[in-house]
């Protein structure tokens, strides 16, 4: 061999060498420059539909006013009314608090999954991924791979991601949507006279077909990135997570964009913080529309990663440590100055008495941001079907017809919500369609709970599947040849498995699983990766020998 191969050669296998040892930073600076290769046009106002001018009827006399305020990934312990309150109560969330207070809080509620997309398709639609198909959370093609690789090069602990054998790719993520074949609770209002309004985040689809334009919306505020502000901007704190492969993505992966009844395209610079922006639109709807019924969907992204605050709520919340809980801390804080917000303008508007004001989360907290009490007192966090991933608040407000102080104890869950404003609405749900939920105005109402006729609920991701019947809630974890039963009346943070000590009881949540799985066709498209998540311990502590985990399908 000549000398000059042999020096190129060489000189390749450094290369490569340094290139395989900075593979994560190559691959996230590649994702980097490709987000920022679309154009975002400068901030411009939006133009709302417009309501009549003149008031032709009392709002008390009218079909109720409905907002649905629903946050994303924020944690049980994280609202004051149950008794929390994030950094260990030093930040309250007063706002929420009243909302709750002046109408029924249900106590055990239930997010449709513990990841988001199929939570809102569930509580759009009414119905279990069996009959829709939308079992998995969209996302970007390049993210699972880019998302894995960064997750396995890391020194966490917890076993390895996996690819299934038997996954095959599936739909482009544009193609990955809720049908439009669905009817939504957007669609039932519209049918019934409302004027229907999205603010905030879909997930469900922006192609054709998908977008909240074609699913029953008359306006779409889309968030079609997912910064809170620019990364650079005076007036942003950030907080990055070197810990957890997701957010690693969502840094280089995100931008700071909306669209306005374009699906996913014509991108423009939000007017300030998103959760302000929004926030502000959302008033404006209301006031636009005073004089005629509406609906809003009001669909947040705090709190979710990425990690930002504005300066004001940093400085507000106080010197709290670590600093990734100070900013949470401070997004909680605006999410919740949302929420007084709109109640605050129902009341000058003189809308109040006669509006639904319904509030929840997508799922629970993440473990994958590294703070420990979000779900407290219960086991595990989103991308979990433990009680952490999966109980979310409901609030529902309606001063006409709610009692203040109402408190239910039933199990409700988010197949619910579409039949219970459609009743509300007096709107008739959609013929031919089978509809999980129930309507729970009832229960607000003071309905003896032994009247209500339901006995179970149901979560599926994959081979990731569980009942809860009554009181009894059976994990079955196919994928790590597991299943664990837990009696939530006794044990509601599911410390001890009693599928070995009440096998009647084990058979019987077996029996309902399978006949509800059967009901099925299958998802719309495959999941293509199972992630390990740590069920007792966040992303920023050491996965050990002996800790528990699940594989989450996705």
């Amino acid at each position: 061999m000549n000398r000059g191969l042999l020096i190129v050669l060489s000189v390749c296998l450094v290369l490569g060498g340094l290139a395989w040892l900075n593979r994560v930073e190559l691959i996230l600076s590649a994702v980097k420059w490709r987000t920022a290769q679309g154009e975002i046009a400068p901030h411009r106002a939006v133009s709302w539909q417009q309501g009549p001018v003149e008031e032709t009827e009392s709002p008390n006399e009218r079909p109720p006013n409905i907002i649905y305020i629903l946050a994303d990934d924020l944690g049980y312990n994280d609202i004051s009314t149950f008794g929390g309150g994030v950094a260990g109560g030093r930040v309250k969330t007063p706002g929420i608090d009243e909302l709750a207070a002046e109408g029924a809080v249900f106590e055990q509620s239930y997010a449709g999954n513990a990841t988001c997309a199929p939570s809102r398709a569930m509580l759009l639609t009414g119905r279990y991924p069996t009959r829709t198909g939308f079992e998995f959370t969209p996302t970007p093609d390049n993210m699972m791979p880019v998302v894995s690789l960064v997750n396995d090069a890391m020194d966490s602990g917890l076993p390895s991601n996996v690819r299934p054998e038997t996954v095959v790719e599936g739909l482009a993520f544009e193609d990955q949507g809720l049908s439009s074949s669905e009817i939504t609770i957007a669609e039932v209002l519209k049918d019934k006279g409302y004027y229907t309004a999205h603010i905030g985040k879909w997930h469900l689809g922006v192609s054709p077909g998908f977008a909240p334009n074609d699913q029953g919306f008359d306006d779409s505020l889309l968030m079609s990135s997912g910064l809170f502000l620019p990364e650079d901007d005076p007036n942003v704190v950030n907080a990055k997570l070197e810990f957890d492969p997701i957010d690693k993505f969502l840094w280089v992966g995100m931008r700071y964009s909306a669209a306005f009844n374009s699906g996913n395209r014509n991108n423009f610079k939000p007017g300030g913080y998103l959760t302000d922006y929004w926030t502000d639109e959302a008033i404006k709807v209301i006031k636009a529309n005073r004089n005629r019924p509406f609906f809003l969907y009001l669909a947040h992204w705090g709190v979710h990663t990425p990690l930002q605050a504005t300066k004001a709520d940093f400085e507000a919340v106080g010197d709290i440590k670590p600093h990734r809980l100070r900013v949470y801390a401070a997004m909680v804080r605006a999410l919740d100055r949302s929420v007084a917000r709109i109640n605050q303008t129902l009341k000058e508007e003189g809308l109040a008495d006669n509006t639904i004001v319904m509030f929840s989360s997508d799922n629970g907290g993440p473990g994958y941001i590294g703070l420990p009490q979000v779900n407290a007192p219960y086991r595990g966090w989103k991308l979990t079907f433990y009680e952490g991933g999966l109980r979310v608040p409901t609030f529902f407000k309606w001063p006409n017809q709610i009692e203040a102080g109402t408190r239910v104890q039933t199990p409700v869950a988010h197949i619910d919500v579409m039949p219970t404003l459609a009743a509300a609405a007096n709107a008739p749900l959609p013929e031919g369609v089978i509809i999980d939920g129930e309507d729970i105005l009832p229960l607000a109402k003071g309905l003896d709970p032994a009247l209500w006729g339901r006995e179970n609920l149901f979560w599926q991701s994959g081979p990731y599947q569980v009942v809860r019947h009554k009181d009894w809630k059976l994990q079955v974890m196919e994928n790590l040849g597991t299943q664990r039963l837990f009696n939530l009346a006794n044990d509601p943070t599911e410390q001890v498995d009693l599928s070995q000590s009440a096998p009647e009881m084990l058979t019987t949540l077996q029996g309902l699983l399978a006949g509800h799985l059967a009901e099925g066709d299958g998802p719309l498209y495959p999941h293509r990766v199972e992630m390990s998540v740590a069920i007792d311990k966040t992303r920023a502590d050491y996965f050990e020998e002996g800790d528990e985990f699940i594989r989450w399908p996705n």
